[in-house]
This record gives structure tokens, C-alpha cells and sequence, in this order.
């Protein structure tokens, strides 16, 4: 998915955290970047946060359970996007595991750990980088 030969970004704001993630050119992530911006409650499981952002499509091109740290991922079934920066509750190694499959949509740009520091804000937001 390209802006002028670019890969679309978008900007995660949780706390006083802030990230980069660039999106894969699927027509999930299109959905995604077409209903941003974005605002809700954090959800944290983990090291994953998440949020419900209704109304997107998950065309589940990249429908799977394994991920690594610094995947942004979107759950169809429960219209939810999730940031993956450690270990879940399922985790049997270093490498966070969903809950479900997810939809494999973009990357963060930098370190995904950073947001740790955002453990206990109370909303996250998402929004497109024009």
C-alpha cells in the first residue's frame, strides 16, 4: 500500500508513548488506514495491547497465530487492533502468540517496547501519517 511510491504509516499514541508503523499493502490494512483516526479504552493482555475499531473488513490475507514483537495485527471477529510488543498469556517462548488468528497487517517502525512505559494509560489512539 503506497502514497507516492511510499508505504502508508500510521502513528500510535498510548500514554506518552508515540510509535510509527508502516502498513503492509493488503486490503485489510487499506480498511484499516481508510477508518483511522481512531481513539477507544486500552485493552492490555500481556505485552499486547489492543482496542476496537468497528466497521473495518478483515479480508484475513495473513490470517495467523504466530507474530512477532513490533506486529500490528487486526482480529476480525472481534473488530480489534492489536499492537504485539512482548510476551501474551499463551506465549511458550519469546515471540507473543494472539488469542486467535489475527490478520498480520503492518510493523512498527523502532522499539515495540518501548510501549511498556504505557502499561497503565487508559485509552490509545491511531491515526494516519499523510
Amino acid at each position: 500500500m503506497t502514497t507516492n511510491g511510499t508505504a502508508k504509516r500510521i502513528r500510535i499514541k498510548v500514554g506518552g508513548v508515540q510509535l510509527e508503523a508502516e502498513l503492509k499493502g493488503t486490503r485489510t490494512a487499506e480498511e484499516l488506514y481508510r477508518a483511522l483516526p481512531a481513539e477507544g479504552p486500552l485493552n492490555v493482555w500481556g505485552e499486547e495491547f489492543y482496542f476496537k475499531i468497528p466497521g473495518v473488513k478483515d479480508y484475513r490475507e495473513t490470517a495467523t497465530t504466530q507474530v512477532k514483537v513490533g506486529d500490528v495485527a487486526f482480529w476480525g471477529a472481534g473488530q480489534v487492533l492489536a499492537v504485539f510488543f512482548g510476551r501474551t498469556p499463551m506465549s511458550m517462548g519469546a515471540d507473543p502468540v494472539p488469542a486467535d488468528r489475527v490478520n498480520v497487517i503492518g510493523r512498527v517502525l523502532g522499539d515495540a517496547a518501548m510501549l511498556r512505559q504505557a502499561m497503565n494509560a487508559s485509552s490509545i489512539r491511531v491515526e494516519r501519517i499523510e
